[in-house]
């Protein structure tokens, strides 16, 4: 990790767009909370008439089966508040805000409201959702950007510092190595450390900000469900440990390799009178196939542990989010609206966990990269 740092860092010029890049990322987190939270509005209908007219404990709402004739006269003059008669949304909703156990993000829908007059003004709305839309576009766009052109300017300078280097090395040097080693660090390796520092501008500077807002999301609306994050995490952790030290393994032997083939394609290519004088295709031909076969194998190892990551992940966060959405419903009695953005913010936890695990392969094969380019450098 320390090399993919240095090779991203070791020019002062890559600091302030990589600053830069850095601010657009948080940006587009902050983009994906208010995206979620604009879906709460969305689903907010009004308050739920078992829920309104249930019966009260302690100044606390509790969800009915059933209501009676008798539960609605009870809580309608405390509800209509103005005394004439009718009940609007606004009415149920500042009830609902003044009970003990009101979720705060039920306080947050009725002072928005209020204020953009939502209620009847559904342009209002619309408004609201295409604001968020633009802006997380507009941030999708300038971080991918961004990040794409750091990429590509670390790796030209990579190229071009290796260049320069070898050029100035003695003979003894090249007699120690050979081309394919050296043309596939040259062009392979480099290429290889700019997708991973792509990874890992993503995976070490986005993910951790993303989570923490997500986690702060996730008890700011319910504590009690939020303990499930940390009854997952452990069975995400696990296996995602397991398979980066397969990961890392795999792709040494794979970069190794490839030079081995590639100095088998170098000698064919530069000796080819001499094969066809003496007659060596069949032999050049079994050496050739034997590193393209064990090429195969190993990349076939390689996909075997990238692809699994996901599909575990994706069963264990399922999972969490299924028994959320049953003990938000049935046991904490939370509307929907409230529980939807508490699923959103959930979601915004464990995607990037997901992608840290899929992305990390990436990041492993960029750390052996830089290992074998440094090593020359």
């Amino acid at each position: 990790m320390r090399l993919l740092l240095k090779a991203a860092l070791k020019n002062s010029r890559h600091l302030s767009l990589a600053m830069i890049t850095l601010v657009t990322l948080q940006f587009m987190s902050i983009a994906n909370q208010m995206e979620m939270f604009s879906l709460g509005f969305i689903a907010n209908t009004g308050a739920d008439f078992f829920t309104l007219f249930g019966k009260d404990r302690k100044r606390k709402l509790h969800s009915n089966d059933k209501v009676s004739l008798n539960d609605v006269k009870e809580k309608w003059d405390a509800i209509d508040t103005d005394k004439n008669g009718v009940i609007s949304k606004k009415d149920a909703a500042i009830y609902i805000a003044g009970r003990k156990n009101s979720n705060p993000l039920n306080r947050i829908f009725r002072i928005v409201g209020n204020k953009l007059n939502l209620e009847g003004n559904f342009k209002g709305l619309i408004y609201i959702l295409v604001f968020v839309a633009l802006f997380k576009a507009i941030f999708l766009f300038i971080s991918r950007y961004l990040t794409q052109v750091l990429s590509i300017r670390i790796t030209r300078d990579l190229r071009q510092q290796f260049f320069e280097h070898i050029q100035s090395l003695p003979l003894s040097f090249y007699q120690e190595h050979n081309m394919g080693s050296l043309s596939t660090r040259a062009v392979g390796d480099a290429s290889q450390i700019a997708s991973s520092i792509n990874s890992l501008i993503t995976n070490y500077f986005q993910t951790p900000f993303t989570i923490c807002a997500a986690l702060l999301a996730c008890f700011y609306l319910s504590w009690k469900l939020s303990l499930i994050i940390f009854i997952g995490m452990p069975m995400i952790i696990l296996p995602v440990v397991f398979l980066t030290k397969r990961i890392k393994k795999v792709a040494r032997q794979i970069q190794k390799n490839q030079e081995s083939f590639n100095s088998v394609l170098l000698d064919f290519l530069g000796g080819i009178q001499t094969i066809k004088i003496f007659a060596m295709e069949k032999f050049t031909l079994k050496k050739y196939n034997e590193q393209n076969m064990q090429m195969a194998y190993l990349e076939s190892k390689n996909a075997k542990y990238t692809l699994l990551t996901r599909p575990v992940l994706h069963l264990i966060t399922t999972s969490c989010m299924a028994t959320v959405v049953m003990l938000g419903l049935y046991t904490l009695n939370m509307s929907i609206p409230v529980l939807l953005v508490f699923v959103a913010s959930l979601h915004l936890f464990y995607e990037p966990v997901k992608k840290f695990a899929e992305e990390n392969s990436n990041i492993q094969r960029g750390i052996v990269a830089a290992e074998r380019m440094f090593e020359v450098i």
